[in-house]
């Protein structure tokens, strides 16, 4: 006993005095998989201290206090009062709780009672309350239907317990030892040695993408140090499933040791900042920094020609309210809530409302190849005789082996039974009677099934690897001059050298397109006892090759297409090999630049791999980490990146891109790291939801620029008037009613539509961009307001304090129809009411609150906000200066666009 414990002691060691650089393949976990992999099954079992009939119940107590649980870390939607909080965690939210603040300190406390306005502190308080609240509902919507999604994995295992019967445990009670049963179907509860196997397939796909199941066995592998642990043949990793066959294994390791565990780990903690949040920090700091200007200059100017200091600094709060658009945050979430409604009714769950925007602003799109563009389903794609023309004999032959034989049927049988239904081109099977078989084994790679002629003989066809079977032909059937096989009629000839250099070019050829080949032969013997062995399967003529394939989905080309439209480039990340993939790129329209493998990356640093990644549209045969270190090299470029997966090995990478998108059928932890949630594995739904995040982030934009630059002008206005003239040109009270009905104009921006260009290309935040928009643009409606101060000064003359409610009201109702007007001319690049009209919703509403300013100073409420009634005279010039005003701002806009080549 004393010599076990210090062999295990020995072996838990290993790891910490290894000298490699550390990686995912060179943990602790990673060396003890490879080391146990090269022992033998007494050996294994020596090292974890276990025996064939399993652990006994103190064994399992004591290791479940060592080793823990067999859970690993996973995040949960967080609790409902959480979201509630994080609702409130917004750059523009806290923008607009500090002018809460101010104006509680300068409205409330300390005013005297009767001189208390909480109007600001109302309306601000009520815009926060109405964005966070709103967010919080769709996000809260969106988690519970991305929890109801998960799927009911199987969580027990068959476990063999010393002096006790096997049963089915839960996996969370696995330990390191335990001894497991497993069979067709099986979902692998923990990293695991295979110590007993039968014709054991595997389904590695969700850790490595490739669609076709590895056979694994019970053998040691002596090259286990070199090899990655996903290549061992003998060793099954947790999560990954059974296809086919029986086996009894050993847990190795458990929980965050296991691969998967380790892939868990790195996915629990803070996010990375993705597009939106930059972009929603940098458009913040704009505003404050707009405000740290104008505020106290104003502030400034108005105390030092008015001297009264009180009333500047209130004046200097009211231009910080109205530079600011209050409305901001509401927007933008309605904005991305009424995204995700629509969304959703086109298959789309969106876990994380910012998603909508980083999916609008994606300009590269990595994604897997495994179900997303193909079928995720092995299909026979051809049947060729020896000279490689299509040929119908040679695809009776293999249904006539698949359709016979007995044992159980793998992917490729089922494909092979498949296809002939689907061509319906086969009743073959009702002329030969199956009379016996030899099955497949993995030393043969190959099987065989003996049919019954209706003459009596008996009919050989043997099924397999491309090399066994060869090297059991010694002739072919030369298919004649029609290259079409015609067995009756058709001539033996040997393969000799020149044929069999023929048949393995063939073969060749046909996995560079990325197909897996089998060789078809038949034997024909005399009517003789069932006896039939592994001795019989030689001399055997060969009729042709059989070649599968995981095909491209037939939506994948246009959908691929369409998203290129869009300006959206493709890369493929995956785990299998570069001749599949490359395949299925090229069937797809994805172009073939250049392609890296996982093995080269390890030699490439961050900086060379940004000076070519551009230029690589494959990468393959990556690890789980290496995908995720490319999408962060895409977005250090300065990209947007997408990242769509539904596997383990994908999990990681959905987490650090800017958009992480899945499937309702992928694993949980893949449906856990992602933002956006597809319920069909099609690139035609994500193109709806490129489309959607555009339009989105359109109206959003949309908003800050006009609002931004509107206020911008508003406040330029004032800094002037404040200046030249005698009195206050508005009033805090009619700043923040102008601001109001201005805002309420603006609740219907969610329903309107973008020009088709801007949906043609990804759109990301611009905080210059949205800086010199305010610049140019603002300072347009200064001049007409000063046009207005005039015509109010002069024609009206509202020129003294007395006069003072006229020109406020005559510039009320002219900065609000003005405001108005701005969202028709800058929601488009064309000629607003001619060339491109607003939504019904937006018409409707912003005409209404265009006649409600008119109204205002005529109306019963006009005393309390201090407004008076206007001469009629005023209006002809109101439709002088509003004509105008747009004219020049179309005349502006065209010179902008010309300049800058950017709009919205």
């Amino acid at each position: 006993m004393l010599k076990r414990e210090k062999i295990s002691k020995v072996y838990k060691a290993l790891g910490k005095t290894n000298g490699h650089s550390p990686s995912e393949f060179d943990t602790p976990s990673a060396l003890k998989i490879k080391q146990i992999a090269a022992l033998d099954k007494a050996s294994v079992l020596f090292i974890l201290e276990s025996q064939e009939q399993g652990l006994s119940s103190g064994e399992v107590k004591e290791r479940l206090i060592t080793y823990g649980l067999n859970e690993v870390a996973h995040e949960k939607a967080p609790k409902w009062y959480v979201q509630l909080f994080q609702a409130f965690v917004n750059p523009f939210i806290a923008v607009l709780l500090i002018l809460v603040i101010i104006s509680a300190i300068t409205d409330i406390i300390i005013q005297k009672p009767g001189d208390r306005d909480y109007t600001t502190v109302a309306v601000i308080g009520t815009m926060v309350m109405l964005s966070a609240l709103l967010r919080f509902v769709q996000e809260f919507r969106s988690n519970q239907a991305a929890e109801k999604l998960k799927s009911m994995v199987k969580t027990t295992a068959t476990v063999l317990r010393l002096n006790e019967e096997k049963r089915e445990i839960d996996i969370k009670k696995l330990v390191p030892g335990d001894v497991i049963q497993l069979s067709a179907g099986d979902m692998i509860p923990a990293d695991v040695r295979v110590i007993q196997s039968k014709d054991l397939f595997v389904s590695q796909a969700i850790l490595t993408g490739e669609a076709l199941p590895v056979e694994k066995t019970d053998a040691a592998n002596p090259n286990a140090s070199k090899q990655s642990p996903l290549e061992l043949d003998n060793t099954c990793f947790m999560g990954t499933n059974i296809v086919s066959g029986t086996a009894f294994a050993v847990v190795v390791n458990t929980g965050g040791d296991t691969y998967f565990g380790s892939l868990s780990k790195s996915l629990v903690g803070k996010r990375a900042e993705t597009s939106f949040d930059k972009g929603v920090n940098s458009v913040s700091w704009l505003l404050i920094r707009f405000m740290l200007i104008m505020v106290p200059l104003v502030f400034l100017i108005n105390g030092l020609t008015k001297h009264d200091w009180l009333q500047a600094l209130l004046f200097g709060i009211s231009i910080a309210v109205g530079l600011t658009p209050e409305m901001l945050p509401m927007i933008v979430t309605a904005n991305l809530a009424k995204g995700a409604v629509n969304m959703s009714k086109r298959k789309v769950v969106v876990k994380r409302l910012n998603a909508i925007q980083n999916i609008g602003a994606m300009d590269i799109l990595c994604t897997d190849k495994t179900g997303t563009l193909t079928m995720d389903k092995i299909v026979l794609e051809r049947h060729l005789n020896v000279y490689g023309f299509e040929d119908n004999e040679v695809m009776k032959w293999a249904y006539l082996n698949s359709f016979h034989q007995t044992g159980l049927k793998n992917l490729l049988d089922v494909a092979v039974l498949e296809h002939v239904d689907l061509h319906a081109c086969l009743k073959e099977g009702e002329s030969y009677q199956k009379v016996d078989e030899i099955p497949f084994d993995f030393q043969r790679r190959r099987m065989s099934v003996i049919l019954e002629e209706k003459n009596h003989k008996h009919l050989l066809i043997c099924k397999g690897a491309v090399e066994e079977v060869l090297d059991l032909c010694t002739n072919a059937f030369d298919p004649g001059e029609n290259n079409q096989l015609e067995i009756n009629k058709d001539s033996i000839v040997p393969i000799d050298k020149s044929m069999r250099d023929t048949i393995l070019k063939t073969s060749r050829k046909l996995n560079e397109e990325g197909l897996r080949v089998l060789l078809v032969a038949i034997k024909e013997y005399d009517e003789r006892p069932l006896t039939y062995s592994v001795a019989d399967e030689s001399n055997m003529i060969m009729t042709g090759f059989i070649g599968f394939l995981d095909p491209a989905k037939p939506s994948a080309k246009p959908a691929i297409e369409a998203l290129h439209k869009l300006g959206i480039s493709i890369k493929v990340l995956t785990g299998d090999n570069e001749v599949v993939t490359k395949k299925i790129c090229k069937d797809v329209g994805i172009p073939v630049n250049n392609i890296l493998l996982g093995k080269d990356l390890e030699h490439i640093s961050d900086e060379e791999l940004i000076a070519i990644i551009d230029d690589i549209s494959i990468l393959a045969k990556l690890s789980p980490i290496q995908k995720s270190r490319v999408v962060k090299v895409l977005q250090a470029k300065g990209h947007t990146v997408g990242f769509m997966g539904d596997g383990i090995n994908d999990a990681a990478a959905l987490r650090d891109a800017d958009v992480g998108i899945s499937v309702d059928t992928a694993v949980d932890i893949a449906k856990e790291s992602a933002d956006i949630i597809l319920l069909e594995k099609d690139l035609m739904v994500l193109r709806k939801g490129v489309i959607y995040g555009r339009r989105t982030f359109g109206n959003i934009i949309k908003y800050i620029k006009m609002t931004a630059s509107s206020n911008f002008g508003n406040m330029f206005s004032m800094l002037g008037a404040s200046a030249l003239l005698p009195f206050l040109p508005m009033l805090p009270i009619q700043i923040l009613i102008n601001n109001l009905l201005y805002d309420i104009s603006q609740i219907s921006i969610p329903w309107d539509i973008m020009d088709d260009d801007f949906i043609e290309k990804p759109q990301k935040w611009d905080a210059s961009g949205i800086s010199r928009f305010m610049l140019f643009i603002g300072p347009i409606s200064s001049i007409f307001d000063y046009a207005t101060f005039g015509v109010m000064w002069f024609v009206f003359k509202a020129n003294s304090p007395a006069h003072q409610g006229l020109f406020q009201s005559g510039w009320f109702v002219e900065g609000l129809l003005s405001q108005t007007l701005i969202v028709h001319m800058i929601r488009t690049r064309k000629i607003p009411f001619i060339q491109s009209w607003a939504a019904t919703p937006v018409v409707a509403l912003t005409s209404f609150i265009m006649l409600i300013g008119i109204a205002l100073p005529f109306s019963p409420l006009a005393n309390a906000f201090k407004l008076e009634a206007l001469p009629l005279a005023y209006f002809p010039w109101l439709f002088g200066i509003l004509l105008a005003y747009c004219l020049l701002t179309q005349l502006i806009k065209n010179w902008f666009i010309n300049k800058f080549h950017q709009w919205l």
